[in-house]
């Protein structure tokens, strides 16, 4: 191993022990800014897809999915630790390492990341400006750690009773969330592209905790099963499973083609309060829903 090699790994060794002192949890990753440390149960995962294996053969033994229970280091963010003993274990074991991750989620913290990214082209910065105004919230100030890229990781503090869940572009374009099983690249790593450092006047700050109409962006009430009259059948089912799946950008085109569907096949008076309720459930307002069931209708040459 080189010797600036050796000395990333003792540098970020000691930043993710300086990071484990203020209760942040932390794993060695390595230039790809993945886990440095592999799955041990590579082997097994491997052998399950073995593409030699007959097409129809019976099924083998099913793999359960570990977390860490086997004792062994390799689990991604679940071998996160505050302990120094551990931390050193883990960067023993990966020498290679030239960074930490910080795992999101945990106590005492509940970190939550908000990734303000450049890569895609647009401002994220402006995004989350215009979020925070049509919102009614402020960004506390703060942890920010500055990425190679020109990008943004903000850093803040959850309640402990609210799961925050992994995101990539759903509050708005170029911001991704890093919550409960995922981590955030500490600041003092060294990347392929360079090294994560913190935003100035930043360093000593503990994570603000989030503002409660932002955190109420970042966890989305949770799709429910929403029954259909008996009368549309599977069908019917199945059209508002579609406008359920709905992300941002496609709820209203999903809404549309299945209420043309549903007055097509004649069903579409009964299933309509269903699918209403569902594109209301994606984040669509009542009378845009109503709206567009009424195009729909239209369009067919039904009543709505």
């Amino acid at each position: 191993m080189a010797t600036t090699d050796r000395q990333a790994t003792t540098l970020a060794l000691a930043h993710a022990l300086s990071a484990a002192e203020r209760g942040l949890a932390v794993i060695p990753l390595s230039r790809t800014k993945l886990p440095a440390l592999r799955s041990p149960h590579r082997d097994n995962h491997r052998a399950t897809s073995d593409p030699d294996t007959p097409r129809h053969a019976a099924p083998g033994p099913t793999i359960p999915v570990c977390h860490g229970e086997c004792g062994r280091f390799g689990h991604g963010v679940y071998d996160a630790s505050t302990d120094p003993r551990r931390i050193r274990r883990l960067f023993a074991a990966a020498p290679w390492a030239t960074g930490y991750g910080i795992a999101c989620g945990l106590h005492p913290h509940f970190l939550i990341g908000i990734d303000l990214d450049t890569k895609s082209g647009t401002d994220s910065s402006a995004a989350l400006r215009e979020l925070a105004l049509r919102h009614l919230f402020t960004i506390p100030d703060t942890v920010v750690v500055l990425t190679p890229s020109g990008g943004r990781h903000v850093w803040l503090s959850g309640p402990p009773d609210v799961v925050v869940p992994n995101s990539a572009s759903r509050l708005a374009p170029g911001i991704d969330i890093r919550g409960a099983g995922g981590y955030l690249v500490g600041p003092g790593s060294r990347t392929r592209h360079g090294v994560y450092s913190t935003a100035p006047g930043t360093a000593r700050l503990p994570p603000a905790p989030c503002p409660t109409a932002l955190l109420r962006l970042l966890t989305p009430p949770p799709r429910t099963h929403h029954p259909t009259p008996p009368a549309t059948g599977e069908h019917g089912q199945g059209l508002v499973q579609f406008v359920l799946a709905a992300h941002e950008g496609q709820r209203n085109t999903r809404l549309f083609w299945a209420a043309c569907r549903a007055y097509e096949n004649g069903i579409g008076p009964d299933l309509s309060p269903a699918l209403i309720d569902a594109a209301v459930h994606t984040g669509l307002s009542e009378r845009e829903a109503r709206s567009t069931v009424a195009s729909a209708a239209r369009m067919t040459g039904r009543r709505p």
